[in-house]
C-alpha cells in the first residue's frame, strides 16, 4: 500500500499490535503517538507546524485524536506527491474513517489488523498450536507475549475500553447498562441480532442500542455477518448475524476458562462458529483484500452458516459444526441451496473438529485445524 498511496491507514482493536507493526514494516520513519497528551495538544493547536516541521516518512499512532491534521495531511502529500509519505493508525475506525473521508478519499490506501489469527500463532508455536486453547485465549499480543491468564487481561480490557473509548464517543454514563449489553451480545452469538430484544433485556431504548452496537462495531470488538441475498423469489432472512472479533473475549464474558468447560457449555456450537467466521474474515484481511462473506437462511428454514465470494472466481459454502464426528446430514443443505446460488462442488465443505480432512460425495469434510491454518 505504501508503493502506491501517500497515505497508508491502519485500523483496528485496541491492543491488536498496530503500533509494533507499523514500526517494524517502516523502521526508518519517524513516529509519534497523540496518545502523549503533549504531541496532541501541539496536533490540535498547529496542525499546520506539526506537519510542516516533520518529514514526510512519518508514523502518526492514534490519528483520530487530531483530526484536523488531516487536512494538512491532504495538502502537503498532494504538494510533494510521493507514495507512502504518512503511515496513520487508530483504534477508532468510526473517527478515522470520518476524518478520511473528508480529507483524504483517494489518497489513502486501508488497512485492517484483527488480533492474531490462529495461522499466525501456529507459525510462531508450531505443532504446539491448538484450536480449542486458542478459542479460549483468543489473539490479543500481549496474552501470549506475557502467558498472561485471560481472566486477568480481559476484565482490565474491557475497563479501559469503555472509559477511553465508549464514553468518549457515546457519554455512555450507565456503564452498568453497558456492561451488561456486552455481556448478553455474548450470549447471543453467533445469531440474529435482535435490537428490541436487547433493548429490553438491558433496559435502555433501542436507539441506544443501535449506537452502542455502532461503537461495539467500528471499535472491532463485535461485527455482523449480513445475509445473502439474491435475484430470486424466495424469501431470505434480512437480519445479519452478531459476531465477536476475538474468541478470547467471547469466552471470558461468558465466564469460559478451560478447554473441559468450553466443550460442555451450551454455547460452544455458537462459539465454535465465532472462530471459523471470525478467522475466515482475518486470512483475508491480512492479505489485504476486503472479504466478502455472508450466511444464508431462507423462509424454507434452509440455512447455510457461511458464504466466502471474496474470491469470486472461487466461491466456498461452509457448514460449521463443533462436533469430532462428521454425519452426513450435516451436508443435507449444501447441494440444493449451492445449485441454486451458482457454488460447485469444489468449494462446498463441512468444517468440524474431526481428526483430519477428507472427501465425501457431497462435499469436502475439512479438519478445523486445516481450515484454520489454509493459506
Amino acid at each position: 500500500m505504501a508503493e502506491w498511496f501517500p497515505v497508508v491507514s491502519l485500523t483496528g482493536p485496541r491492543q491488536s499490535g498496530k503500533s509494533t507493526l507499523v514500526k517494524h514494516a517502516f523502521p526508518d520513519y519517524s513516529y509519534v503517538t497523540l496518545e502523549d497528551p503533549q504531541i496532541r495538544r501541539a496536533a490540535l493547536e498547529d496542525p499546520v507546524s506539526f506537519i510542516r516541521n516533520r518529514g514526510d516518512r512519518l508514523i502518526i499512532d492514534e490519528a483520530q485524536y487530531a483530526p484536523s491534521l488531516f487536512s494538512m495531511i491532504q495538502v502537503v502529500s498532494d504538494e510533494r506527491g510521493n507514495p507512502g509519505q504518512y503511515v496513520l493508525t487508530g483504534s477508532q475506525n468510526f473517527l478515522m474513517m470520518k476524518s478520511i473521508g473528508q480529507s483524504l478519499a483517494g489518497r489513502v490506501g486501508l488497512l485492517k489488523l484483527l488480533p492474531f489469527s490462529f495461522l499466525e500463532l501456529k507459525d510462531w508455536q508450531g505443532e504446539r498450536a491448538d484450536a480449542d486453547e486458542f478459542i479460549i485465549k483468543g489473539g490479543y499480543p500481549r496474552l501470549h507475549a506475557t502467558g498472561m491468564p485471560p481472566a486477568v487481561y480481559f476484565p482490565s480490557y474491557i475497563d479501559t475500553y469503555i472509559e477511553r473509548d465508549v464514553a468518549g464517543l457515546l457519554d455512555v454514563r450507565n456503564k452498568t447498562a453497558f456492561h451488561t449489553m456486552l455481556a448478553i451480545c455474548a450470549q447471543c452469538v453467533s445469531n440474529l441480532q435482535n435490537t428490541s430484544t436487547l433493548s429490553k433485556d438491558v433496559g435502555v431504548s433501542a436507539a441506544t442500542i443501535k449506537s452502542w452496537l455502532s461503537v461495539l462495531e467500528s471499535s472491532y470488538l463485535v461485527f455482523t455477518l449480513q445475509p445473502y441475498h439474491s435475484n430470486g423469489k424466495k424469501r431470505l432472512t434480512k437480519s445479519p448475524k452478531l459476531f465477536f472479533c476475538d474468541t478470547g473475549l467471547l469466552c471470558y464474558l461468558l465466564g469460559i476458562e478451560s478447554v473441559e468447560q468450553l466443550v460442555e457449555s451450551p454455547h460452544f456450537g455458537a462459539i465454535f462458529e465465532n472462530l471459523v467466521v471470525a478467522e475466515t474474515m482475518k486470512r483475508h484481511l491480512n492479505e489485504g483484500v476486503r472479504p466478502e462473506l455472508y450466511f444464508y437462511r431462507d423462509d424454507s428454514k434452509r440455512e447455510i452458516d457461511l458464504l466466502d465470494f471474496t474470491d469470486a472466481s472461487h466461491p466456498w459454502a461452509v457448514e460449521i459444526k463443533s462436533s469430532r464426528t462428521y454425519h452426513d446430514k450435516y451436508a443435507r443443505h449444501l447441494q440444493t441451496v449451492c445449485d441454486e446460488i451458482g457454488i460447485g462442488r469444489e468449494g462446498r465443505c463441512v468444517v468440524a473438529r474431526v481428526e483430519s480432512s477428507f472427501e465425501t460425495e457431497a462435499c469436502s469434510v475439512v479438519a478445523v485445524q486445516d481450515w484454520l491454518g489454509w493459506r
